[in-house]
């Protein structure tokens, strides 16, 4: 099967994701820029959100630019990314109406875990339907970068109990790792 049905929905799905998000963020009443002030962490959680969701629609049309083809593995293994992408704007908004309490920020930190094992796993069903010698194989390698993530939101996860802050402070540090695009597979197309 052609990938460009594949990335047209997906690039849709991330697209109104973000939307929904921006509507969460309501117009205060009063006119002036204290009124601004109890929308703080409803507009840092969605520049969090919108970050995380930029970074996976760029590192999604890195990871396809990669590819010829995909298969029903590919199709599912796309679908289970985008459904964990599909909460962002629950837990976002959930964190961001709580002012990063515990349990919403445990729960974003849930979501941002589930769907980077997901993205791992589309990555690995890729892999396979192309072969240990293809361009996506080499290009992604053992895929360290991808695997911290995992581990470091496992461990904000747990930290979010003890200072939802400190795991705050470690979705961004992910966040940070991965905003400029995996160059492995920009360099492995131009080689």
């Amino acid at each position: 099967m052609e990938k460009g049905r594949l990335e047209a929905f997906s690039d849709g799905v991330i697209a109104i994701l973000i939307t929904i998000m921006v509507l969460e963020l309501k117009v205060p009443h009063g006119a002036n820029l204290a009124a601004l002030r109890p929308l703080i962490p409803v507009f840092l959680s969605y520049v969090l959100s919108f970050i995380y969701l930029g970074i996976y629609w760029n590192n999604h049309h890195h990871l396809l630019q990669s590819i010829r083809h995909v298969n029903g593995n590919t199709l599912w293994a796309n679908l289970h990314l985008l459904f964990w992408l599909s909460l962002i704007p629950f837990t976002t908004a959930w964190m961001g109406e709580n002012h990063f309490a515990t349990i919403p920020v445990a729960l974003y930190g849930v979501v941002l875990f589930l769907a980077a094992i997901a993205y791992l796993i589309l990555s690995r069903v890729l892999i396979a339907h192309h072969g240990k010698d293809s361009a996506i194989a080499i290009a992604l390698g053992r895929d360290f970068k991808g695997k911290m993530s995992v581990v470091i939101y496992a461990l904000a996860i747990l930290l979010s109990f003890l200072n939802a802050w400190f795991a705050c402070l470690l979705y961004i540090l992910v966040a940070i790792m991965w905003l400029i695009p995996d160059r492995r597979i920009e360099r492995t197309l131009i080689s």
